[in-house]
């Protein structure tokens, strides 16, 4: 027969159970507050400050509402982070390519080219580069549209004035207009904090190519808001209703790829400017960057913008997306590690091996594309006719633009490092063919002889070459940054503080 357990044991038992529960329930009472604290953070995380008004451009405003995003926002003000091929210092692209500048001959990017900062910097980085000139006067340089997409004060400006009247006045005479940066206002609903679309010129591209832009879905919403700026684009100076303004449109009629936009072109007979040394009708190509990650393996499986440039973040009972929008090696364990297991070397060896061999091939085509302009002129002076050039000033075009749909485009050699290849092939395809061309024309007017390459070993000797006086050019930016931009600081500081704010 089995024997009955002993008292004693069976009291050690009890005690132990109960012991246990004790554990179990002061366990269960930490997770409990553990949820009601972060509750209530996440409750008054989202308890509004303040009413926002329709148009609100003001970053700090929007920040009382939205503490945790306002902060990550303003980490964008950092210029820390260097990469090979990217990251958020200030860097001068001209210095490390002088190329470019003969490239660029005749058109302001030849002036000044830094690469792009954070956000943060969109209005500080605009007046203060040699492209925009130093206008004394409000009727003087750039138009308006340069401040496109620079600031939440253009959908306020779009509204006060019509999309019409805002493009056809001057950069300088709303230079005061503009004070903030980048930043909420140019993606969201100040009522819903919907992600919403700002920029008409987006809308109007998804209407020229048939689509309806009201039928995006959330996910792909969180790409289109940024691809309100990060696109080419073009001054379209015919617009019907528009005629003279500089309106700015997207070349999406026809497609996005660099083929179906350069067709485009082609067909309305557009250049940006002529090259000063080969005489070719030229394209600049501006940012692509939207169009170039379509085509990328990102984009086909459904990976937006914001996924790795504003990955979530967690902090305390909140989750939110992390608007320091930088490159996503920078937080490679939020952007990357969570869908890619590998360890970060890997990750970032992986990244740095596609930009190298987009950027090897990158250079190749620019020394093509600089072989290529200063044989054209010496063509010219050899006493080429049009008719003789035709076909090679349209090489030169094409070639430049399909080295420019890349070298243009922030990342694009890692978004879509396939495409970004193949596209450069065509560039360097048409400036062979340029070369080809100008050798037999030349040999028919008996120059024989490799025409020299400049020496453009530096910025400084390449800006030289194409006839820059770049102490005159910084002389002005000097006297504009002096006598114009602390009026414009003055009216804007009067304009804000009287702007209202209604507390909650």
């Amino acid at each position: 027969m089995n024997q009955l357990p002993k008292q004693g044991n069976r009291t050690g038992l009890y005690w132990l159970l109960f012991g246990g529960s004790l554990v179990v329930v002061f366990l269960l009472g930490l997770l409990v507050a553990s949820i009601t604290e972060r509750r209530a953070e996440a409750i008054f995380a989202y308890s509004p400050k303040v009413e926002l008004a329709d148009f609100e451009p003001r970053n700090e405003v929007w920040g009382q509402n939205f503490p945790w995003q306002y902060e990550s926002y303003r980490k964008t003000q950092e210029g820390d982070f260097r990469t090979p091929h990217g990251g958020n210092a200030m860097r001068d692209m001209l210095e490390e390519a002088p190329e470019l500048v003969v490239m660029w001959a005749g058109y302001a990017f030849s002036k000044d080219y830094n690469q792009g900062r954070g956000h943060s910097y969109a209005v500080l980085d605009t007046r203060n580069t040699l492209r925009t000139g130093g206008p004394l006067a409000p009727d003087k340089g750039m138009p308006s549209t340069c401040w496109t997409c620079k600031s939440p004060d253009v959908p306020r400006m779009m509204n006060q004035m019509g999309v019409k009247e805002f493009y056809n006045t001057t950069w300088a005479a709303l230079g005061h207009e503009h004070t903030n940066s980048i930043g909420c206002a140019d993606c969201h609903d100040p009522k819903t904090m919907n992600l919403t679309i700002t920029r008409p010129a987006l809308v109007e591209a998804y209407q020229a190519m048939g689509k309806d832009i009201t039928k995006a879905t959330h996910q792909e919403m969180r790409s289109l808001v940024c691809a309100q700026c990060h696109v080419e684009y073009y001054f379209d100076r015919k617009r019907p209703g528009a005629e003279g303004a500089f309106y700015l449109t997207f070349p999406w009629k026809k497609g996005m790829s660099p083929e179906e936009m350069l067709a485009y072109y082609d067909e309305i007979g557009f250049s940006d400017w002529t090259h000063p040394l080969s005489k070719a009708p030229m394209l600049k190509a501006q940012h692509p960057d939207y169009e170039v990650y379509t085509t990328g393996i990102h984009a086909e499986r459904g990976v937006s913008c914001a996924d790795c440039h504003m990955p979530y973040v967690s902090q305390g009972g909140l989750k939110y997306s992390n608007h320091h929008v930088t490159s996503p090696l920078k937080y490679v364990s939020q952007a990357c590690q969570t869908c890619h297991r590998e360890s970060e070397t890997t990750l970032m060896k992986n990244v740095y091996d596609r930009q190298n061999k987009v950027a090897e091939l990158r250079h190749k085509a620019e020394k093509l594309l600089v072989h290529a302009h200063v044989e054209a002129k010496a063509a010219w002076e050899a006493g080429a006719t049009e008719g003789e050039m035709k076909e090679i000033l349209y090489d030169i075009r094409a070639g430049q633009w399909f080295w420019d749909h890349v070298a243009a485009s922030h990342g694009g050699s890692f978004h879509a490092p396939v495409e970004s290849a193949r596209v450069m092939g065509k560039a360097i395809d048409y400036a062979q063919s340029a070369r080809v061309k100008l050798a037999r024309l030349l040999a028919t007017k008996g120059v024989t002889n490799e025409i020299p390459y400049p020496d453009i070993s530096t910025k400084a000797k390449a800006q030289a070459f194409i006839g820059l006086d770049m102490d005159k050019l910084r002389e002005e930016k000097k006297v504009f940054q002096e006598q114009i931009l602390p009026e414009w600081d003055k009216k804007a500081a009067e304009r804000q503080s009287a702007m209202p704010l209604v507390n909650r």
